[in-house]
């Protein structure tokens, strides 16, 4: 092989060389732009991925929050119906709330129960404001356990005086409910006297009234709600209760009817009263 043609096959290795080099430097020159993209694009995902993290920790806090706001508001709205069921009969309460109003009612037949303390002035003169709010809570708390036992709406009280009645939930035995009712509480008052007695504490004693007729019954007020009936029955009930003796339960003529053949009597005879003339009435034995 000629000198010549050895140049020749050199100077095309160099060429080839040259290129391949080229080729090399560009590939070494992409690997790394390559390397630099990766680098950013970890970074970037990384990036993300705290911004993400970062969120979803946001979103759960959030929704824990919303979840404690829910369970607060389900809380104060479980007390307000609580408090409401406490103004106001079931019944009443439900209609309230789905409508915004109370429709009065007229009931044909409702036995209206009255309460008062005798000698309470004379003993609230004595003792303390505090003493004597808490007597009288401890009284009328257990009367209000008395009521709901046997089916009876308490009404309101007024110092002393304590009323409810029977038959505004529709039972057709409420003359029934109202004396069974009397009888517990005027047993429930024998041993709290009792009880002063043995402690040597003043005392005072119940007289209750009964007496059976139609009522209209109705919600009053807007801000403060009061659940209420009105009628002569509710007088006729109010002048059994003055009329009354202590320790004993007195019921008009109208309530005898409905529950004689139930429990024992006592007839009292024709008693004036305020207003009406002379009354029939009956004590509970």
């Amino acid at each position: 092989m000629s000198e010549q043609i050895l140049e020749q096959l050199v100077h095309q290795l160099n060429k080839q060389v040259l290129l391949y080099q080229k080729k090399l430097n560009r590939s070494e020159i992409n690997r790394a732009r390559l390397e630099e993209l990766k680098e950013k694009s970890d970074h970037l995902l990384k990036t993300i991925n705290i911004e993400v993290e970062t969120v979803r920790q946001a979103i759960e806090d959030k929704n824990q929050q919303l979840e404690q706001l829910y369970q607060a508001l389900q809380q104060e709205q479980h007390k307000s119906e609580n408090l409401l069921l406490n103004v106001l009969p079931s019944k009443i309460a439900t209609e309230l709330k789905q409508s915004g109003k109370v429709d009065p009612v007229y009931f044909e037949s409702v036995t209206v129960l009255f309460t008062d303390f005798k000698g309470f002035t004379k003993i609230a003169a004595t003792i303390s404001p505090q003493e004597l709010v808490q007597e009288l809570d401890f009284c009328f708390s257990n009367f209000d356990k008395i009521l709901e036992q046997h089916h009876l709406e308490r009404l309101k009280t007024i110092g002393d005086a304590y009323m409810g009645a029977a038959g505004l939930c529709g039972r057709s035995s409420h003359s029934l409910d109202a004396v069974q009712a009397a009888i517990e509480i005027t047993a429930f008052m024998r041993e709290y006297i009792q009880t002063k007695q043995q402690q040597n504490i003043p005392y005072w004693d119940i007289r209750i009234g009964l007496h059976t007729g139609p009522v209209v019954a109705g919600v009053v007020g807007e801000n403060k709600f009061a659940y209420d009936i009105w009628g002569d029955t509710v007088n006729i009930a109010s002048r059994m209760e003055s009329t009354s003796e202590a320790g004993k339960i007195n019921i008009s003529k109208d309530t005898y009817k409905l529950v004689k053949a139930h429990f024992s009597f006592e007839y009292r005879g024709k008693v004036a009263i305020k207003n009406r003339g002379e009354m029939e009435m009956f004590f509970v034995c």
